[in-house]
């Protein structure tokens, strides 16, 4: 079996310059855990995750300092900037390998520099158990 198999081809994005309110709403809307962060060029340069979000409101100290974490903070001051990727050929194995060393929930899904999909470890779990019926 390859991603390209398991793999959910619409890919939820946000620009890096977006705020990270825009991106709470947009987690929200769409019942996912983490966005793919694009240039102006729609590439992929990162992925904001609620972790990362969670991570930044843990530090501010008081409600000013949500406050500008919401309203003025810029998607790109928090995302990881090295998201991992995998190939639509890839074989599925690999692709649980890498979520499983990689200490990830998701692989980004790119054929010569596009973003094409997303594999998750539940789209793995779900080939799994779809399967084994």
């Amino acid at each position: 079996m390859r991603v390209t198999d398991l793999m959910t081809r619409t890919v939820v994005t946000i620009a890096r310059d977006a705020i990270v309110s825009e991106a709470v709403g947009l987690l929200a809307d769409q019942h996912i855990s983490a966005v793919a962060v694009v240039d102006e060029h729609e590439r992929l340069v990162g992925v904001l995750s609620t972790t990362d979000i969670l991570r930044a409101e843990s530090e501010a100290k008081d409600a000013e300092s949500r406050t500008v974490l919401f309203e003025d903070t810029r998607v790109e001051e928090l995302m990881s900037s090295r998201p991992l990727t995998i190939a639509p050929e890839a074989d599925a194995r690999e692709a649980a390998r890498q979520l499983l060393y990689g200490d990830v929930h998701r692989l980004f899904v790119e054929a010569q520099g596009d973003l094409v999909g997303v594999i998750s470890d539940s789209d793995l779990i779900r080939a799994l158990v779809v399967g084994a019926r």
